[in-house]
């Protein structure tokens, strides 16, 4: 009887530190890309295990593929940025309330040599110059944030973007990453998330050419996926995380991420951060 009370003791971790009990619990987030390959995760994520204990497992992937993970209910939290597709997560019953958490702005990449005269302020007129010029253009074409962005802004230009496929426009079904590294082997367009950009090495010849565009800004959003769908969902600590986010502690960690000191991401709970335009 002794003896199975001990192994029974020993199998509930009794007279373990709490500490390490702590750092066996873990939540899964689907995200984007950008919030991966900017690094931001990689800075950000330290220091919330540490508070808290929970580890976090990132699947960083577009924005659709991100909310459908979601839906099948294999992430507890999702943070992503596409405002439209995030209330459609929510409306399905798929999420329990969306925050807003930080901001950046979309920037156009081209040749610095810039073959369709796209430089300026004005996002609508360098795609319609773009097009024009029949010049090479990447795009992400995988249901990211960032692409339903770009279709978007094609859209706003009159271009039926679609009727160009395999000729100067070019979809592929990727990353940002991807995109900026192809981008820069074509010597083509692309348009890309601030942060990734200013993470991007392999520049080559590519330069910011379009900013400043209300247009351009944006949202990123986090939400609970809603454990009334699936149970499975770690509901406490992926809330633990959101909160965490949006606490000043978060919020500041955020707004301290810098590359070559220049900041990422701007905080939506920080008042005065310098992009900010809906």
């Amino acid at each position: 009887m002794k003896r199975r009370f001990l192994t029974l003791a020993v199998f509930l971790g009794l007279g373990l530190p709490s500490a390490a009990l702590a750092q066996q619990r873990s939540i899964t987030v689907a995200s984007t890309t950008s919030t991966e390959q900017s690094g931001l995760f990689g800075y950000l994520l330290p220091r919330f295990t540490a508070k808290t204990g929970i580890k976090v497992n990132v699947v960083a992937v577009g924005t659709g593929q991100a909310l459908d993970i979601g839906r099948r209910g294999d992430a507890d939290v999702v943070l992503v940025h596409d405002r439209a597709a995030e209330e459609k997560f929510l409306a399905e019953g798929f999420g329990v309330k969306r925050f807003d958490v930080m901001y950046n702005d979309f920037v156009v990449i081209g040749p610095k040599r810039d073959p369709a005269r796209a430089a300026g302020h004005d996002v609508g007129d360098a795609f319609r110059k773009i097009a024009a010029a029949q010049a090479r253009f990447i795009s992400r074409g995988d249901r990211s944030g960032t692409h339903a962005a770009e279709l978007r802004f094609w859209q706003e230009a009159r271009i039926d973007v679609h009727a160009f496929k395999g000729g100067w426009y070019r979809e592929i079904g990727q990353g940002m990453g991807s995109a900026l590294n192809m981008a820069a082997a074509a010597n083509a367009y692309v348009l890309s998330d601030r942060g990734t950009w200013l993470s991007f090495k392999n520049r080559g010849d590519l330069a910011i050419l379009v900013e400043g565009d209300r247009r351009l800004f944006n949202q990123y959003g986090v939400m609970l996926v809603n454990p009334a769908k699936h149970p499975n969902v770690k509901a406490a600590e992926g809330q633990a995380f959101i909160d965490w986010l949006l606490s000043a502690e978060g919020q500041s960690a955020i707004a301290d991420y810098r590359i070559g000191g220049e900041q990422l991401f701007f905080p939506d709970q920080v008042q005065g951060s310098g992009i900010r335009s809906q």
